[in-house]
């Protein structure tokens, strides 16, 4: 699992077995950073592209990913259409979709992805109606092995109650903490129910949001030391046996 460091954005590769996912892709501008990355890692193909919520510093240059590499399948949240941004990244996105003829399904909670000798269920959007766009964020539970993953793009508290209800989730061996490191997210009734063994947040250095905000540290600090950010830490990879976690960073440790 490669945590690219976009910035101030999200980009989550995922492979096991030669099958690939892509979780988000950051801004348009850092696409041929991302490019570069998955071609040197011999990436031709996608098997899964998913597309968390329509924020541009998620998805901003996913139309230059899907003009650039195969894709099987991309995977959006269902937003009402009220709530889509009219944003020119959208267009793009849409446009390429079409031109490529991909296949774009919905996000439904419960869907299982195989994804080699890993499995991603999806745990959220349940359908629920919601105010913040953020709490549409297609979010993964990634087992493989002993090892458990949880991803839940730019999820909020009120999203992450809902997963809660839901009873999909377990104890998180790696977690990426939810909307960059956000005082919004990363509750205490999430963390108390995942108890996460390490954690990832993908951010920007010196960001105008304060992210990771210094509540959201402490409330990681209360399970966690092995806190990584890409802000100081750049890439960061993780690789899973099946029992345990190696990670290796960019740069810091």
């Amino acid at each position: 699992m490669h945590f690219i460091d976009v910035g101030q954005g999200d980009c989550t590769f995922i492979a096991a077995n030669g099958v690939t996912m892509l979780v988000d892709c950051g801004e348009d501008e850092v696409s041929d950073d991302v490019i570069t990355y998955l071609t040197g890692l011999g990436v031709g193909r996608l098997d899964y592209l998913i597309a968390t919520h329509p924020h541009s510093d998620h998805m901003g240059g996913m139309y230059r990913i899907i003009d650039t590499f195969d894709i099987g399948e991309v995977i959006v949240p269902h937003v009402p259409d009220e709530q889509i941004p009219a944003a020119l990244f959208f267009e793009r996105f849409l446009d390429s979709c079409e031109s490529s003829g991909v296949t774009v399904t919905e996000a439904e909670a419960g869907r299982v992805i195989h994804i080699g000798s890993a499995e991603g269920e999806i745990v959220a959007p349940d359908g629920s109606f919601h105010e913040d766009v953020n709490d549409y964020s297609v979010s993964l539970f990634i087992t493989h092995g002993s090892n458990t993953f949880l991803l839940t793009g730019d999820a909020g508290a009120e999203s992450e109650a809902a997963m809660l209800k839901s009873g999909r989730l377990g104890k998180v061996t790696l977690y990426k903490a939810g909307h960059h490191g956000s005082a919004y997210s990363s509750t205490e009734e999430l963390l108390r129910e995942i108890e996460p063994q390490a954690a990832v947040i993908s951010c920007g250095s010196d960001n105008p949001y304060g992210h990771p905000t210094k509540s959201t540290l402490r409330r990681l600090g209360m399970y966690t030391s092995q806190i990584y950010r890409t802000d100081l830490n750049g890439s960061i990879v993780v690789s899973s046996d099946g029992s345990k976690l190696t990670f290796s960073t960019e740069r810091g440790a």
